[in-house]
């Protein structure tokens, strides 16, 4: 009896030691993804959440991710980029503009009347991502996304029918170049991110604002002023912004090769044109909830349109002059990016 108790006591020892390994090598990894928007809000709510799903049931649980929306995790907008770098939050989103200067080849995709379909663009920022920008403007952190938002809209509380009407208007502008857009159609810009919008335009201190029809339910921008300038009657957007999901470099890098490969699976082309395809479809309610309480929508036909591009043609001169100063050849940046645009359908 007491040899057998003894034969059964090694064998368990045996079999211990055989499956330790494998119960340790299941590792598991917990994400803390940070953003700025509100939880309701589309980037959250049908982007990145949906997103996080899919990769945590592909990975059989194994990677987690826990979501801060708002700021949860304190600072502010413009201060996520760092976060992601020096490790306080493992994932975040962010409008690339929000640190303006910092990353100027990413600018080609926000010039005025660049982006002609916002997934195309999305797929050729990816691309230039992919090619370019990881190993140089992004080599700090690990980008899993990169994408831009639908047509702008300009956004005014008397409304914009013309050129001349852009005169003197305080107007909240997202990124470097998109505000000096605006100072060049003859607006004040103001520089702020989105979720300052509704406070400045209660306090007056903008008068307007330029952001696509998609987002406005957020803040709710139609209660607040009630005209929208739409730029439908052209092939080229007025202006688009540029967004990242961005990952802490040393987190990525420590994860098991089999948990990177699940993440990247779900993440480079794939989640950028899902983005920017669910940014792009979400633009039609946020337009109809407009009309449903008041708001009216002006369309500038072509003849108009084509002095706004005239007219804004001196931010693309003046960014290229910018570009050659950090040794970037501009005029070559803006046709590669057209280039992958036309390749990706737009």
């Amino acid at each position: 009896m007491k040899k057998r108790t003894l034969l059964g006591a090694a064998l368990s020892a045996v079999l211990a030691s055989t499956l330790w390994p494998i119960a340790t090598t299941a590792q598991e990894v917990t994400l803390k993804l940070h953003q700025f928007l509100p939880a309701p809000a589309t980037v959250p709510k049908l982007i990145l959440k949906p997103w996080a799903e899919r990769v945590e049931e592909a990975s059989d649980g194994r990677i987690k991710i826990d979501h801060f929306d708002a700021m949860a995790l304190g600072g502010t907008p413009p201060s996520l980029m760092d976060q992601a770098i020096d490790g306080s939050a493992d994932l975040i989103m962010t409008v690339v503009g929000y640190t303006p200067g910092r990353f100027p080849k990413t600018e080609v995709f926000e010039l005025p009347f660049m982006m002609t379909d916002p997934i195309a663009t999305s797929k050729a920022f990816m691309d230039l991502v992919e090619t370019d920008l990881q190993g140089e403007e992004y080599k700090d952190v690990k980008i899993l996304g990169a994408w831009v938002h639908g047509p702008g809209v300009v956004h005014s509380r008397n409304g914009v029918t013309k050129l001349e009407d852009m005169e003197g208007l305080k107007m909240r502008g997202p990124t470097r170049v998109i505000t000096d857009m605006l100072r060049e159609l003859g607006a004040t810009p103001v520089g702020m991110p989105l979720p300052a919008i509704p406070e400045a335009l209660s306090k007056g201190v903008i008068d307007g604002t330029v952001i696509p029809w998609e987002v406005t339910p957020a803040i709710k921008l139609s209660e607040l002023i009630g005209h929208g300038t739409e730029f439908t009657n052209s092939k080229e957007a007025l202006y688009t912004a540029t967004i990242v999901l961005a990952m802490n470099k040393a987190k990525y890098d420590a994860m098991p090769d089999d948990l990177k490969a699940i993440l990247d699976a779900e993440s480079g082309q794939k989640l950028s044109e899902f983005a920017a395809q669910v940014m792009y479809e979400r633009d039609n309610p946020g337009r109809e909830l407009a009309l449903s309480n008041g708001s009216e929508i002006i369309q500038l036909d072509e003849t108009e349109i084509a002095r706004w591009k005239e007219k804004a043609q001196p931010v693309i001169e003046r960014w290229k002059e910018e570009m050659a100063a950090k040794d970037i050849d501009g005029e070559a940046l803006i046709e590669k990016a057209r280039a992958l645009i036309e390749k990706h359908g737009g």
